[in-house]
This record gives C-alpha cells, sequence and structure tokens, in this order.
C-alpha cells in the first residue's frame, strides 16, 4: 500500500491508500522539529490500532508546503519503511500538469495535488476551494491546466487575528449561527455572525467574481475540513471532496511509477 503524507502548514496527515482507496488516515500538528523517530512511533502504534503494520506499506510520496518538515519525513520513509518517497513536484514525481501562471514555481504542493485530483474526477473548467491555513480559490482550465486563483486568510486565521488584537473579546468555536438573523443581540453571537457570515459572503463574492472572469460554465469544487461546514448555508458548492490532496498525491504516484 502507498504511505500518502500531506505536509500542510496546520496539520500532517498520513494517509493509508490501496489502489486508490483510502484505507485510513490520521493527522497530527505540524511541527518541523518533530523527528523521524518520533513520527515512526506515532505512525506505527495507529497502524496496529488499524490493523495495519508498516510491512504493509510498499511506496511513500510526500507533499508539502513546510519545507523545514521534510527532511525528517524522508528520514522517516528510508530508516523505518527502508523506502526512498517520491517528493511531489520533483524528480519523478514532477507536475504532469501545466502551471499557466507567471511564477509557477511558487505554486503550493497542495494547490497542483487539488488540480491533479479535481481534473481526474470532475470535466470542464473547475474552481477548486480549499478551506485549510490559507482559504485558496484554484482555476482549473479544461485540459487540467492551472490558471492561477487567489489566496484569503483562512477563517481561523482571521478569528485568531480578531481575538489577539482585540483585548475583551472571548475566544469562540467556529459554528454556523444557530438562525439566520445577522443582527447580534450579545458579543458572542455577534462574532459568530461576522466570521461565518462574512466567511460566506466573501465565499460566495469570490467565486462569482471568478466565474464571471472565466467566462464559461465553471463547476465548483470544495475540499478542507471546514467545506461541510459551510455547504451547510450556501449553494456556491457543486461538489464536496473532502480528501483531494490525498487523492492528488495517489494519482502523481501512480503517475511516476507507470512512467
Amino acid at each position: 500500500m502507498l504511505l500518502a503524507v500531506d505536509a500542510g502548514n496546520t496539520n500532517l496527515v498520513f494517509a493509508l491508500v490501496d489502489r486508490g482507496t483510502i484505507k485510513a488516515r490520521w493527522r497530527i500538528a505540524t511541527d518541523p522539529r518533530r523527528t523521524a523517530d518520533q513520527y515512526a512511533v506515532w505512525l506505527h502504534q495507529l497502524l496496529e490500532l488499524e490493523g495495519y503494520s508498516k510491512s504493509d506499506v510498499s511506496a511513500v510520496i510526500i507533499g508539502t508546503v513546510v519545507p523545514r518538515a521534510l527532511h525528517n519525513l524522508e528520514v522517516l520513509a528510508s530508516k523505518y519503511f527502508h523506502i526512498q518517497p517520491l517528493i511531489a513536484g520533483h524528480g519523478k514525481a514532477e507536475w504532469p500538469i501545466e502551471l499557466d501562471v507567471d511564477e509557477p514555481q511558487n505554486v503550493g504542493a497542495d494547490r497542483a495535488l487539488n488540480v491533479i485530483a479535481a481534473h481526474a474526477k470532475h470535466s470542464g473548467d473547475l474552481l477548486v476551494i480549499d478551506f485549510g491555513t490559507a482559504t485558496t480559490f484554484d482555476v482549473v482550465g479544461p485540459s487540467g491546466a492551472y490558471r492561477g486563483g487567489i489566496i484569503a486568510p483562512g477563517i481561523n486565521l482571521s478569528l485568531d487575528a480578531l481575538v489577539s488584537a482585540a483585548a475583551k473579546l472571548p475566544r469562540i468555536a467556529i459554528e454556523a449561527p444557530a438562525t439566520n438573523r445577522v443582527i447580534g443581540r450579545t458579543t458572542e453571537s455577534q462574532m459568530i455572525i461576522g466570521i461565518y457570515w462574512g466567511y460566506v459572503a466573501m465565499i460566495e463574492g469570490l467565486t462569482d467574481r471568478l466565474k464571471a472572469e472565466i467566462g464559461s460554465p465553471v463547476k465548483v469544487i470544495a475540499t478542507g475540513g471546514l467545506a461541510t461546514l459551510f455547504d451547510k448555508h450556501t449553494d456556491v458548492f457543486d461538489a464536496i471532496e473532502p480528501d483531494l490532496t490525498i487523492q492528488g498525491l495517489s494519482l502523481l504516484h501512480d503517475m511516476a511509477t507507470r512512467s
């Protein structure tokens, strides 16, 4: 089986993938100081809890937007799984898509992987919205080319900035308001309304502007942990794909090993 590793700015996801099907996944906070030995102890226990062992892993692919985390993940693969990992976007795992932007070298691995998976699953012009540390909007052409997009602060970053800058505001959970009313009667309700409905307005507004600029029918794909939270109160999404980045890693691995 393939061990797919997605190292994001906030979380690091390990997933066991068998012939394109995700069998198990585990998440840990991203910390570039975490050593290969620490990863190995943690992962070994989780593999056993799911009924697997490290001998079930026959290949490893790593996608990361945190360069400092890469070395210890490579050591994990070589020392504990005795596998030379593929690195998304490098060597045999170079991007199989056109990066039709002014600075292709600066495109994040997660965004390229989302494009690969979205194009494999859906046809035509696509817009991929990923709710991560940042919220990204990625435009995908009918041929699968990445044409650019938008980077906006993630909802957690927005809330952290608000709370840290205003001494009397409490820390709140990110959740949908109890009603559709937008006149809050308490400080907490006003914060929930501002964060939630403000974010919905941003998603809808930017999506409308992107569609107008693209000028042809566009299918909107949402991914990331908070996609389902917003799907309850907007009809902007045509599909929810929670594991798009991991699926992109699996597809990239298959393409790299077939060539």
